[in-house]
């Protein structure tokens, strides 16, 4: 079922004259930092989206689409996000400015709009480079022009919340494709490494992070780390970013991550990706209720180390990886038609699937959605699993609120642990076996 609301053109005709009017802000005293936007605090509960139909890959964009087949796409899955309280999702650049604002105005959802930064390559010279060196000049230059024109692009508009450099960019430096792999091991983060690839690129990013600022002064900067991976550099370079942003696969917890960013960077904090996949590695099957009992546990930590609560105090919240399953991500070009359930890379952090010396992680089914094939419109229906409905009820929690304290927040995941703990152990008893 697809709805539809206004029509575009009257959508659009009484929002036009309207100028961006959001006043968003950090705020940082003795309680922490949080962010505030429109004069509320605001966590973010946010969703790392994207819109692939089955058989399609990277080379597909729903903004090709015409104004009514994208409307339709939009309202079906905001309307989803939104009752699940989903407050802001990651989309990466492309998406049309008018589009962010529909979503905002129609869904109150904001997006954080993410630039790559180079991450799956450049072309230089008419030559596509697919590793990229950021201490070269012309590749910085390349890279500075197309965030600057991103900022030109997108300033005032309303619904955008934050800009996104890079994704995972430090992990493209040992990486010898898009595709997840292991990361690298202690041995390999050497000095030449480090003054060679690193500092320049996270050099460029603070220079990026300015150049945006002059152009949108209104929206603030983040760049997007792989974990915490070079955090001493980052702190000695990216000095003038608002926002530390960071994917983090750690399993059932994120350890110390909150402490550490705190005392080694102090900048506020925000999971640009987090979860875990619905495929059990060990018993060949989709697994809901494993993929839900680590979100529980996920989004628990990162209530509890908001402003004012007496943890950490510098979290201002995170994107749930991921809205839908990826059917074309582990081949990227071939097999888009089939649910790949081949494991890419190992994490002892999940360890309801772990075994030492085998891969436990299945790039195509991290979706808390399932998706269904579609039709000649490339529409297509979605299946909620286990672990959209638990983050629905965590998502009712407002950590800003004077009745939720950090017993609240751990009582709340308690009792959706308890709902399928009987399940959790069933799982552990099968994998005995």
């Amino acid at each position: 079922m697809y709805f539809r609301f206004l029509p575009l053109f009257l959508i659009f005709l009484l929002s036009v004259s309207c100028a961006s009017d959001k006043q968003t802000k950090l705020i940082q005293d003795e309680n922490g930092h949080r962010l505030v936007v429109d004069g509320e605090n605001f966590v973010i509960n946010g969703m790392n989206w994207d819109y692939f139909p089955i058989e399609t890959n990277y080379d597909y964009s729903l903004w090709n689409e015409s104004d009514e087949i994208i409307q339709k796409a939009l309202d079906y899955e905001m309307q989803l996000l939104q009752k699940m309280g989903v407050n802001s999702i990651r989309v990466y650049t492309g998406i049309p400015p008018k589009w962010i604002t529909y979503i905002y105005e129609n869904y109150e959802i904001y997006t954080l709009l993410n630039h790559s930064f180079g991450r799956y390559g450049l072309s230089i010279n008419d030559k596509w480079i697919a590793k990229i060196n950021y201490a070269d000049p012309k590749t910085q230059e390349i890279l500075l022009d197309e965030v600057k024109e991103m900022a030109e692009t997108y300033k005032q508009t309303p619904g955008l919340l934050i800009y996104l450099l890079g994704n995972e960019n430090n992990y493209g430096l040992f990486w010898h494709g898009a595709e997840t792999e292991d990361l690298p091991s202690q041995a390999e983060l050497d000095t030449e490494i480090i003054e060679n690839q690193a500092r320049p690129m996270y050099r460029l990013m603070n220079k990026a992070s300015n150049l945006i600022k002059s152009v949108d002064e209104q929206t603030l900067t983040s760049i997007c780390n792989g974990d915490l991976m070079y955090l001493d550099v980052i702190a000695e370079e990216c000095t003038d970013i608002d926002i530390f942003g960071i994917n983090i696969y750690r399993g059932i917890s994120f350890d110390d991550t909150f402490e550490r960013v705190k005392k080694e960077y102090g900048k506020p904090l925000i999971f640009t990706e987090f979860g875990a996949d619905a495929y059990n590695a060990l018993l060949q099957q989709e697994d809901e209720v494993a993929q839900a009992y680590y979100f529980i546990h996920n989004w628990k930590e990162i209530y509890t180390n908001v402003y004012n609560l007496g943890k950490a105090e510098n979290m201002l919240g995170g994107y749930s990886f991921q809205w839908s399953d990826g059917w074309w991500k582990h081949g990227q070009t071939y097999n888009l038609d089939v649910q790949d359930t081949t494991a890419s890379w190992t994490n002892g952090g999940y360890y309801l699937d772990y075994k030492a010396n085998q891969n436990n992680m299945n790039e195509e089914w991290f979706g808390i959605m399932t998706k269904q094939p579609p039709n000649e419109n490339n529409l297509f229906e979605l299946r909620p699993r286990l672990a959209y409905h638990k983050l629905k009820e965590m998502h009712q929690l407002n950590p800003f609120q004077e009745t939720i304290g950090v017993q609240q927040i751990n009582q709340k995941a308690k009792t959706l642990l308890r709902d399928i703990e009987v399940e959790i152990e069933e799982i552990k008893d099968q994998i005995k076996k």
